[in-house]
């Protein structure tokens, strides 16, 4: 059973664009149904999730909040050691985690989660190791698609389904 969702930003939650404005600041695009199985994840079920992200942002921070992610760790360089950190926190086994990552950053963390994830535009090197490559795109439902593969194989479906009926 999957005790804790790691997510990835640029490229899984997000398209992988990053658009500035002229003013300097920075735009970044979610994918809304993404975040309402998140929600169900982390506030209806009262599960655990991560954000592990290589750059820093501001609408990343906003991003985790308003889905309840408790764990949010910005420009990290490591991800796999800063989710084994978490993992020591939360009493969390790497079998207990399943991970999303779609560049050659997410390698180790993927390698090592229970079950792994990647968007289908994910890099080929990332395609090859990871449990499921999902059919949707980073920042078009790819998040949305493992999350409802976590409620299935957990028994959590019909409960998630539930939620909105």
């Amino acid at each position: 059973m999957i005790k804790l969702i790691v997510l990835d930003v640029d490229g899984t939650l997000t398209d992988g664009k990053i658009i500035y404005t002229n003013n300097g600041d920075e735009i970044k695009s979610f994918d809304v149904s993404d975040g309402l199985a998140i929600a169900a994840w982390t506030k209806k079920f009262g599960k655990k999730a991560a954000i592990i992200t290589g750059r820093k942002s501001s609408l990343v921070e906003k991003r985790a909040k308003d889905l309840n992610i408790e764990h949010l760790h910005q420009g990290v360089h490591n991800k796999d050691e800063v989710l084994e950190e978490i993992l020591k926190k939360e009493n969390i086994s790497w079998g207990e985690v399943a991970a999303i990552g779609d560049d050659l950053n997410d390698y180790k963390m993927l390698k090592k989660a229970g079950l792994s994830f990647t968007p289908q535009n994910g890099s080929k090197y990332i395609k090859e190791i990871v449990n499921v490559v999902c059919k949707n795109k980073g920042g078009e439902g790819a998040v949305r698609e493992m999350m409802e593969y976590i409620f299935k194989e957990d028994g959590l479906e019909e409960e998630f389904l539930n939620l909105w009926l």
